[in-house]
């Protein structure tokens, strides 16, 4: 894991409940396909360090299917197809930008790499098996995560999509941070107020308001 974030939850990741899931993680990888790839588990720490953090943007599972999951919430790799959820916070960006070019790919690294913690709050997954990974301490840890960041940091920004990140808001300080909620992106629930949330335009508002950078939603092709 990312030195800054091994400073920041290292000592959870000895915990009695973190041992049992890395014996079930390694039976797992041994005996099933699972995704991400082992080495992406913790990709989303590697790709945004603990002290350069400004927003968490929370899912859920990785994707399931073979090639999407790299280790990023909503993220998929080039190669692959743009999820339903992803091409609606694409369209959601556009309604806040005009100017912004739906990119030809998902892969949010982009983001990642200006301060946009992608993070799941369950960390792999069985091919196929949307939430087969669920209750064996992922859970835990990703909670002890986001508790964290409310502790140790200000004026982050947390999106939280759908009912299973909103659950998520007991965690977050917020008269220290900022919490954006809508339904989730998928075409299931979107059309009832994701495409015009306007998290994308709020969430730079905050930043320049705070003095900080502003993220470049644009992603290079």
């Amino acid at each position: 894991m990312e030195k800054s974030w091994e400073q920041a939850v290292g000592a959870e990741l000895h915990k009695p409940y973190m041992n049992e899931l890395r014996s079930f993680l390694k039976s797992e990888y041994k005996s099933k396909t699972i995704f991400p790839p082992a080495k992406l588990i913790f990709q989303a720490f590697d790709k945004t360090p603990f002290d350069e953090i400004k927003v968490v943007i929370l899912g859920q599972d990785p994707y399931h299917r073979r090639g999407q999951a790299h280790g990023l919430a909503f993220s998929v790799q080039k190669q692959v197809e743009i999820p339903p959820s992803l091409r609606n916070i694409y369209l959601a960006i556009k309604n806040d930008y005009p100017d912004f070019t739906i990119p030809s790919h998902g892969n949010l690294s982009y983001w990642a790499e200006q301060g946009v913690l992608l993070l799941n709050t369950v960390l792999t997954v069985r091919e196929g098996l949307a939430g087969s990974h669920h209750g064996n301490g992922w859970e835990q840890f990703t909670d002890c995560v986001i508790k964290t960041i409310s502790e140790k940091k200000e004026n982050v920004i947390f999106l939280l999509w759908g009912s299973p990140a909103k659950r998520k808001e007991a965690l977050i300080n917020s008269k220290k941070h900022h919490v954006l909620k809508s339904v989730h992106p998928s075409p299931l629930s979107a059309y009832r107020g994701f495409l015009n949330c306007r998290h994308f335009i709020e969430t730079n508002r905050i930043l320049i308001e705070n003095g900080r950078k502003a993220i470049d939603w644009q992603i290079p092709t």
